[in-house]
């Protein structure tokens, strides 16, 4: 006979009962939601699933009579249903039921199973936390009970994650407080940095490695845009040449190598996933995504997008939509990454706030009406934290504020909600449509050089450890293929700056060669 849980509240589990039969209602209601694993008694899991499955059917008025005309031809279930007298029991109990006080009973419900599952599933003892077997220390259970019922479901969860990083570090780590002089090892790093410059895998586009020295661990990029520059395609494109085997280029008539690809995991907040999908075809095939979506196919363009598919499925591209987030799903997104799919890369489409962010911070700072800009703040946080505990390259993006057309700086001020976003960034871009203005300061040096007229101007306003900052990377778009090509720069004076164009080849080891 399997040993009953000691976490376990008879009273609690019958106001919860009570409260959903006599308001059904609150099984409607988004801010809960019940599992098997909330009940431990099997008659209590047959009277609950009875209420939650007619209501499901249907059934406006759930009663004894529904519910035992239900349970009839399950002939288990009813018996456990009987052998218990559920009608006396459903009577007695919504004379007792405080229906005011659902969410009290609902959250103290929850928390009981996550004791359950901490102890049953991990063998976690929580005794520390909360001793159900105490009945000797008085001053201890009025302490434990008062400390339950002041904490969330995820502060209880923080609470024990907390602890466990305490013994991972004392174990696992070196915790040797002491200081290092400033030149130990050093003589190791520049022959190391000799052998292995500081490169990460290629980004998609020429100039572009030349700033950012490719895709670097540990390090966090954001690349925001006005509505409809192309942050989300440009993002794919990165993915496609980390991700992916090879990609096509027209120009060369041929499939281009990306060397061996890497793991990489794209979290999406707005694009379902044929989306994605139809992006990401759109880059490795180079073939416009209107073609793929309305099967208009131009000579060779099918055989393209065939390879394509192939390619796609065969690469380790992992992809988790989310819609609605908050920072907790955004870290455990990225950890399942990086644990099951030993992921170095992550994409997150782009960082906004959600109603489901703002009541978890709210939460757990105490404090009601955060402002946006804090939310926003303690997100890129949250990300640039993420990059060093995993030793991972993240990319994001956000978009930009309504005035960036009168701007004649473009830096972090642009980004909208809050320029402290880009305090923990290493790299910030901006992309914002050329002006009429633009291209009229800009015709005689594109005249003079033969470049063709951009549409699309990229400002590196910030680039930690980088040579170049303060200037303008101008652009030729080509959204159907999720293709954004940088072609010249400037300082924010209209000026041509002189860069070279990096080259990384990514090597079958592993090791990246400059060229």
């Amino acid at each position: 006979m399997k040993k009953k849980s000691k976490y376990t509240d008879v009273p609690c589990t019958m106001q919860v009962i009570g409260c959903v039969f006599l308001n059904q209602s609150i099984l409607d209601d988004d801010r809960y939601s019940f599992t098997e694993e909330d009940f431990t008694e099997e008659f209590h899991k047959v009277l609950f699933g009875s209420i939650y499955n007619l209501h499901l059917l249907g059934v406006k008025d759930v009663t004894t009579h529904t519910i035992e005309d239900y349970l009839r031809e399950k002939t288990n279930k009813y018996a456990v249903y009987q052998a218990n007298k559920g009608a006396e029991y459903l009577s007695r109990v919504s004379e007792i039921t405080q229906v005011a006080a659902f969410d009290y009973y609902y959250h103290r419900l929850k928390k009981f199973t996550l004791f359950r599952m901490f102890d049953s599933w991990a063998g976690i003892n929580l005794s520390w936390l909360y001793d159900p077997d105490n009945i000797l220390d008085a001053k201890k259970k009025q302490q434990q009970e008062e400390w339950l019922d002041k904490h969330t479901e995820q502060e209880i969860v923080d609470v024990v994650n907390r602890q466990i990083d305490k013994i991972k570090i004392k174990c696992l780590t070196n915790t040797d407080d002491s200081y290092e002089q400033a030149g130990q090892g050093i003589v190791d790093l520049i022959e190391n940095l000799k052998e292995n410059p500081e490169i990460g895998y290629p980004l998609y586009g020429s100039l572009i490695n030349t700033i950012t020295r490719g895709a670097r661990l540990k390090k966090f990029y954001i690349r925001s845009g006005s509505t409809g520059t192309g942050k989300t395609r440009s993002m794919i494109a990165d993915i496609g040449v980390i991700g992916c085997s090879e990609y096509y280029d027209k120009k060369q008539n041929k499939w281009i190598s990306c060397g061996k690809p890497e793991p990489v995991a794209y979290i999406g907040t707005e694009q379902e996933l044929d989306e994605f999908q139809t992006m990401l075809l759109a880059f490795v095939s180079e073939v416009n995504e209107s073609h793929i979506l309305y099967n208009e196919y131009e000579d060779g363009e099918w055989e393209r997008v065939q390879k394509a598919a192939d390619i796609i499925s065969n690469s380790k591209i992992y992809t988790k939509i989310m819609m609605d987030f908050s920072l907790s799903d955004i870290e455990n997104a990225v950890k399942a990454a990086v644990r099951d799919y030993n992921v170095k890369y992550c994409f997150l489409d782009y960082i906004h706030s959600s109603m489901k962010i703002l009541s978890e911070i709210a939460g757990k700072a105490a404090v009601k009406g955060l402002r946006e800009d804090n939310v926003l703040f303690m997100m890129s946080v949250k990300l640039k934290d993420l990059c060093n505990q995993y030793g991972i390259f993240l990319m994001s993006a956000t978009q930009v504020s309504n005035d960036y057309h009168t701007a004649k700086v473009y830096d972090q001020g642009l980004l909208q909600g809050a320029k402290a976003i880009a305090n923990k960034c290493d790299t910030g871009l901006l992309m914002l449509e050329v002006t009429e203005e633009d291209k009229e300061i800009l015709s005689e040096l594109i005249q003079q050089n033969g470049f063709d007229v951009p549409d699309i101007k990229m400002s590196v306003y910030k680039n930690r450890r980088g040579m170049y900052k303060n200037i303008i990377l101008w652009c030729k778009a080509d959204r159907g293929v999720c293709r954004i090509n940088p072609m010249f720069a400037t300082g924010y004076d209209y000026r041509l700056v002189d860069i070279p164009d990096l080259q990384i080849t990514v090597q079958e080891e592993k090791d990246s060669v400059i060229q």
